[in-house]
């Protein structure tokens, strides 16, 4: 008997028809079990490995494929253990080893000895803790204003996304990201996505300790939202990576990333990586 799709299965096809026609769709196998990454640009093309936030899915991307895959082959990922088409099942996610092993066989799968590892949010702590782990792998490393890399939540921002996190709806998220991005406001269908990967069940976020970005030595790009409810790390960042290029998007806040005026976003991206 066929199943009715959900409505966070509704709401990601609804996303998905956002990406560019030609986007391919690829199930790559890990120990932790299949990982659904959107693939497009040219065959040939560096690969560039983008990692979302937290409950942000790959198709968050959507905004910077077209632009970004002019001259990458571009490889937006639904993280292990969060809401999306990526499945969790054999080797049991239990801390960041883990999801280091999940990334080598990621880039193992995709046929990449190397990238360029690009990460927003959650994201970015994972990416940042990859280039530490296998350094050799990752060309270039973007981090899209990082949570958890340079300093931790500002108390007042857990204070306005428990309730997000302890009985999650669909409106408490909504209500939730209309504080943090105000006026910014993010694309409607994603928020519907977003808000709903919330109540998808049996998610598994991993967290744990702050990496060594001082021991980073590929070059490195820090992002970070102008108006970030989540935390202030401009001039951690320039004092823990002076090596690095840090700058600050005019606009943004850190839940509207990375759809606030992506065209800014996409450029700066691209001028660091070439």
């Amino acid at each position: 008997m066929s199943v009715s799709p959900s409505a966070f299965d509704l709401a990601y096809d609804e996303l998905r028809a956002r990406w560019p026609e030609s986007t391919e769709e690829h199930d790559i196998a890990t120990p932790y079990g299949p990982t659904r990454v959107h693939v497009y640009g040219p065959a040939d093309g560096r690969p560039l490995v983008l990692l979302p936030g937290g409950m942000a899915t790959g198709l968050v991307w959507f905004a910077n494929a077209t632009a970004l895959g002019r001259r990458y082959r571009v490889h937006a990922v639904d993280l292990v253990g969060d809401a999306g088409r990526t499945e969790r099942r054999g080797t049991p996610l239990r801390n960041a080893d883990d999801l280091n092993t999940w990334l080598d066989a990621l880039l193992d799968g995709i046929g990449a000895a190397d990238v360029h590892l690009c990460g927003h949010s959650y994201g970015a702590w994972i990416a940042a803790g990859y280039a530490l782990h296998a350094p050799e792998r990752v060309a270039r490393l973007g981090l899209i204003d990082p949570t958890q890399v340079f300093f931790g939540f500002r108390p007042g921002y857990l204070l306005r996304a428990l309730p997000t996190l302890v009985r999650p709806t669909e409106d408490r998220v909504r209500s939730f990201l209309a504080w943090e991005t105000g006026p910014a406001r993010p694309d409607p269908a994603w928020q519907r996505l977003y808000a709903l990967a919330h109540t998808v069940p049996d998610r598994k976020l991993i967290t744990g300790g702050r990496p060594r970005v001082a021991d980073l030595r590929m070059p490195v790009l820090v992002l970070l939202a102008e108006h970030s409810r989540t935390h202030r790390v401009a001039d951690r960042a320039r004092r823990a990576l002076p090596q690095a290029e840090v700058a600050v998007l005019p606009g943004a806040t850190h839940h509207s990333l990375p759809l606030t005026t992506p065209e800014q976003l996409n450029d700066r991206l691209a001028d660091f990586l070439d």
